[in-house]
């Protein structure tokens, strides 16, 4: 009880102060300016009215201030005028971008000063001074990285550009889980709101580390051209939500999105969330900071994996087969294979087997003989250094086609003409227009493909929830697997030589080879379970192959493929396929495709169509 009274105590020795009374037109003018609005993190309700993104009591303090701006405006205003002695509890102390606010707008000058002391150690410590939008790219090995990442970089008033940004903070949005989901749960529960949604500031130098090497990620920075005032304004705000809950999901509520409005309170005045009312994948909101006028340069880091492939290059198959050698036993570098090398490439291969060896290292916990492996290469390259590494910056990922794709067909199928509708959320397959995305990967959510056929016979193609393939060239010194996953409904041949809508998953794993500059050859195994009435009662499972072409030509991207399914029950499917893209520009691609399927339940079918995609968000 004693402990209880002690708050009531301080408050009544304190000294009082009295709040403004504010009038109601000034009131609702206040908590409907568009600062306010990002201060809180309001959106239109869908049945009007403001809800909040914000999921979390903590962050309000009038009872309704979720949804009623006005309301949380006038409960932040007289908690600002609570007693001194609460100290670090104060209002001013929690939420000072608020109180900065409005202190200016309401002209406070009367307002009590408390101690805030945790805020103003935290804040000294972090000293902001500029700031940098970061993209990590994609991944595929990753479901929470298959779009990209952004994340924002805090630099301090002492930072210089080339050499001291590692010890700057990084602000970081992401889902946060507890336990060890799968990848599969992981997914479902991101799309679905499972996880609720944190900001956090640490050190960059962590998730540089764990994005360059833990994850293989190539690195953009944007520097953007918020001045320290804004870079301040904007870090309070962070404060502001530590340990705030959000939803999460991965294609809307997500990191991008949620770094969007930081960026609207750092500069009042900018309009950047209302572009993304449906999804906010993370090349699309690197594109829209980037119109915005708010980027003054731009700097890659590439992956360690990058860096190795790029030293190793030049190198000859012989000379390869040392760095692998070496970087397993560094006593060849006293081999006489090694030491009858030139000295210059001997600097290049004793330095690719120091990248190879932390290379395996990334992720794994210390190994003392690996580390005096890599302490015998470092004293080695001391003794030889190579050149300086050059590593070609590939295009950038925001000047690569817009994500949400419209697709229009007109084609034959035997002998029956038909039109062809199609609409995909996101974002890239093999044979779309290629710059800023890596050659061999390919990412579709949610594609809807209606065929109306002569005589106005329409029917649902497709739908596929998602297809995923990771197609990496396998090289004497890395050796990815290639993999892929699909899942949803597509039209297969049917008994009656006509085709059925069935609903599916399938995947498969196998391997890439680079045949060529531009020339990828693929192998996969696959297994596949669908739902066929016409000859299954309930699920029908198959194993099979996927196997093919990718090139890289001078119109676009061209795929020649070979898929087979054989199914448990004695039905064999199988499909040869052509596709080749023209680049007509950065968001207009043109496409022809033909394949001949093969199937015990039909004759062979040939399908021959011509269809306009159009990249647009």
């Amino acid at each position: 009880m004693l402990k209880r009274l002690a708050p009531l105590a301080l408050i009544a020795s304190a000294p009082l102060y009295a709040a403004p009374q504010i009038a109601p037109a000034r009131l609702q003018q206040l908590a409907a300016t568009p600062y306010w609005i990002a201060l809180g993190h309001y959106e239109t309700a869908k049945l009007g009215g403001w809800r909040s993104y914000v999921d979390d009591s903590r962050f309000f303090l009038a009872e309704d201030g979720a949804h009623h701006p006005d309301q949380e405006l006038a409960a932040t205003v007289q908690a600002l005028y609570a007693p001194a002695s609460l100290g670090d509890k104060h209002a001013q102390c929690v939420f000072p971008a608020r109180t900065r606010w409005l202190r200016e707008q309401l002209n406070l000058a009367d307002l009590p000063r408390p101690d805030c002391q945790e805020f103003t150690t935290w804040y000294r410590s972090i000293d902001p001074h500029s700031a940098a939008l970061i993209f990590p790219a994609a991944y595929l090995n990753s479901p929470s990285s298959m779009f990209g990442h952004t994340l924002l970089r805090i630099d301090q008033s002492n930072t210089r550009r080339d050499d001291t940004t590692l010890l700057s903070y990084a602000i970081n949005f992401g889902a946060y889980i507890e336990g060890s989901d799968n990848s599969i749960l992981y997914a479902w529960k991101g799309l679905m709101g499972g996880y609720p949604g944190l900001f956090a500031m640490m050190p960059y130098q962590e998730k540089l580390s764990e994005y360059r090497s833990l994850e293989n990620r190539d690195l953009w920075e944007y520097q953007l051209d918020l001045t320290p005032e804004e870079t301040g304004r904007m870090v309070e705000h962070v404060w502001e939500l530590k340990q705030i809950r959000f939803d999460y999901f991965f294609f809307d509520e997500n990191c991008s999105y949620r770094l969007l409005e930081l960026l609207q309170v750092a500069r009042p005045g900018l309009d950047l969330t209302s572009q993304f009312p449906l999804t906010a994948i993370p090349t699309d909101t690197v594109k829209a900071v980037k119109q915005s006028g708010l980027v003054s340069d731009v700097r890659y880091r590439p992956s360690r994996e990058r860096e190795l492939l790029a030293r190793a290059e030049p190198l000859e198959h012989g000379e390869k087969q040392q760095v692998l050698a070496i970087s397993a036993d560094t006593a060849h570098l006293q081999s006489p294979d090694f030491t009858a090398l030139p000295r210059d490439r001997q600097a290049l291969v004793q330095d690719a087997a120091y990248r190879l060896e932390r290379y395996r290292a990334n992720g794994q916990e210390r190994d003392p003989e690996q580390a005096r492996r890599s302490f015998e290469l470092l004293r080695a390259i001391n003794g030889n250094p190579p050149p300086p590494l050059q590593v070609e910056r590939p295009g950038l990922p925001e000047d690569g086609h817009q994500s949400r794709t419209w697709q229009l067909g007109v084609g034959t199928r035997e002998d029956r003409a038909f039109a062809e509708y199609g609409l995909r959320m996101a974002y890239h397959d093999l044979n779309d227009n290629l710059y800023g995305f890596p050659l061999g990967a390919q990412i579709e959510i949610l594609q809807l493909k209606l065929r109306q056929y002569e005589g106005n016979e329409w029917q649902v193609q497709r739908l596929d929830l998602a297809t995923i393939r990771s197609l990496t060239p396998r090289n004497e010194l890395l050796k990815p697997w290639s993999w892929q996953v699909a899942g949803g409904l597509e039209r297969v041949p049917g008994k009656h030589d006509d085709e059925v809508l069935v609903s599916h998953v399938n995947g498969g794993a196998g391997g890439t080879w680079q045949l060529g500059d531009d020339l990828l050859g693929f192998a996969l195994g696959t297994a596949r379970v669908e739902h066929h009435n016409d000859f299954a009662g309930f699920i029908a499972p198959a194993a099979g192959f996927n196997g093919g072409l990718l090139w890289r030509n001078g119109l676009g991207n061209l795929t020649l493929e070979a898929k087979g399914d054989y199914f448990t029950n004695g039905e064999v499917r199988r499909s040869l396929s052509l596709n080749q893209q023209w680049e007509i520009s950065r968001d207009l691609g043109v496409r022809l495709s033909a394949s001949r399927q093969f199937s015990h339940l039909a004759t062979a079918q040939n399908e021959v169509m011509l269809e306009l995609k159009w990249y647009q968000y």
